[in-house]
């Protein structure tokens, strides 16, 4: 008795029709519009930041620098002494504010989602309340003042291990777990710290890294605390203030370069702009975020779709 081989099964063929042909063109189209109208305006920063910056001021120079140079950066760099310093502030405070945040933040989501929760309903409405109304800056600035959190750097820390809308996102994800994982933990004899780290954080894992990257990013490029709070202590200056207060003088550092240069006569010299000086510093607070993307952009898209506030 022979077998006789499986056959497959032939593949529909799909006829499209003229205005399938059409469509997919004007889509494409669309795409590709869309695409070079995001990358454009970065590639033409990084193309500018890298050229000379008289020569930048004649204009013509669209993604690719026309005469390469690194005297941006090293004005910025190596021309202001805090800059290393805040870069690794800036570095510390967003590891250490995402860790701390996600563990804050996935503890009080657990423990909203539970059913068997008394205050659940009550508390609830309270955390959602924070998400459309806050105490106000003057407030915000005597409570910092008052927990001794001025010139701390707790301050970048504390604040804001818990968010509202990072644990309403956490607690739907939790909600959506099933439940009997957790009731058969609970027959097993297992603890609400041990269903907790063992079963619910691995299950968490894409909210986790989804609320990891909002935190991060949100610390990477937060100045605003550290002029309120850091300002008259040096050593705690962030990355994005030195920026910030670069931005301001961009005007007056490029016209002192530009006097430094004239007094030397020097003709390798060139001086900076204030337009090289904002694409340069644009540059240098994008590239660690720009790398950082890639590796959770699965994880950025899933966590757009997991914003839904449950009851």
């Amino acid at each position: 008795m022979t077998v006789q081989p499986a056959t497959r099964p032939k593949k529909r063929r799909v006829i499209k029709t003229l205005e399938d042909y059409v469509l997919d063109t004007v889509i494409y189209i669309a795409l590709v519009f869309l695409c070079i109208t995001t990358i454009y305006p970065f590639l033409n920063t990084l193309a500018l930041s890298f050229n000379n910056a008289i020569d930048s001021v004649r204009g013509g120079i669209y993604v690719w620098p026309r005469e390469f140079t690194l005297r941006n950066y090293e004005k910025i760099l190596i021309g202001n002494p805090l800059i290393s310093r805040a870069m690794f502030i800036s570095a510390t405070r967003a590891v250490l504010g995402s860790l701390t945040a996600v563990f804050a933040n996935l503890c009080v989501a657990y423990v909203l989602s539970r059913r068997d929760f008394v205050l659940r309903k009550v508390l609830t409405p309270f955390l959602v309340f924070t998400m459309y109304f806050s105490g106000g800056l003057i407030p915000s600035f005597m409570l910092m003042r008052s927990l001794h959190l001025m010139n701390n750097f707790l301050v970048y820390i504390l604040p804001g291990m818990v968010g509202a809308y990072n644990v309403m996102v956490m607690r739907s994800f939790i909600e959506g777990l099933p439940d009997g994982l957790i009731e058969a933990a609970k027959i097993d004899g297992a603890s609400e710290y041990r269903i907790l780290f063992s079963i619910v954080w691995p299950l968490s894992i894409p909210v986790v890294a989804t609320i990891t990257l909002f935190v991060a990013v949100g610390q990477w490029n937060a100045w605003f605390d550290t002029m309120l709070y850091c300002s008259s202590k040096k050593s705690l200056t962030t990355l994005q203030f030195e920026l910030q207060k670069l931005l301001t003088s961009a005007q007056n550092i490029a016209a002192t370069d530009q006097d430094a240069a004239l007094a030397t006569s020097d003709p390798n010299r060139v001086p900076v702009t204030p337009t090289s000086i904002r694409t340069a510093m644009t540059i240098i607070a994008v590239t660690p975020i720009l790398f950082t993307y890639p590796f959770l952009q699965k994880y950025f898209i899933q966590g757009l779709t997991l914003g839904g506030v449950k009851g």
